[in-house]
């Protein structure tokens, strides 16, 4: 049992430092850019998995109807995102993100991970190699989850 508790302490140890310091270069990001955090959530939404509709924006979110399509009105006004209508439905709506976009949260993923390039110099090759495999077998176990 005191695997599994020194398992945890230490994932919870680098989250602790890595969520602050990754989401740190967000902020900044967003804050240069004058996004709110939901929209440039929208954003890396729109970014990690295509294109969506408003609704899907609102589920995933747990906003109203109104309130997503007021950030996503802002979003298309700041040229971040393009709105084009379905081919089957002209009252569904697809927005994705414009090469604008694209380019804004290209950089926020740079800045996010940029300190993270600084921890390599301080480890062997062989102590990366460990970290690297863990942290292989880690996302496995996460992606595993979110599947069910």
């Amino acid at each position: 049992m005191p695997k599994v508790v020194q398992f945890s302490q230490a994932l919870r140890s680098w989250m602790d430092i890595a969520m602050p310091r990754s989401m740190r270069g967000w902020s900044h990001e967003a804050k240069a850019s004058g996004l709110s955090m939901p929209q440039f959530s929208i954003l890396m939404q729109l970014y990690y998995r295509g294109h969506c509709g408003i609704s899907d924006i609102r589920d995933r979110f747990e906003i109203s109807a109104a309130a997503a399509s007021q950030h996503v009105e802002n979003l298309v006004q700041a040229g971040l995102i393009e709105r084009s209508e379905g081919t089957g439905d002209r009252r569904v709506k697809h927005i994705q993100l414009s090469d604008k976009g694209r380019h804004l949260l290209e950089k926020g993923i740079r800045e996010r991970y940029h300190w993270m390039d600084n921890l390599e110099v301080d480890l062997d090759e062989a102590t990366r190699e460990r970290i690297a495999e863990a942290l292989v077998s880690l996302t496995e176990a996460a992606r595993k989850l979110d599947q069910d």
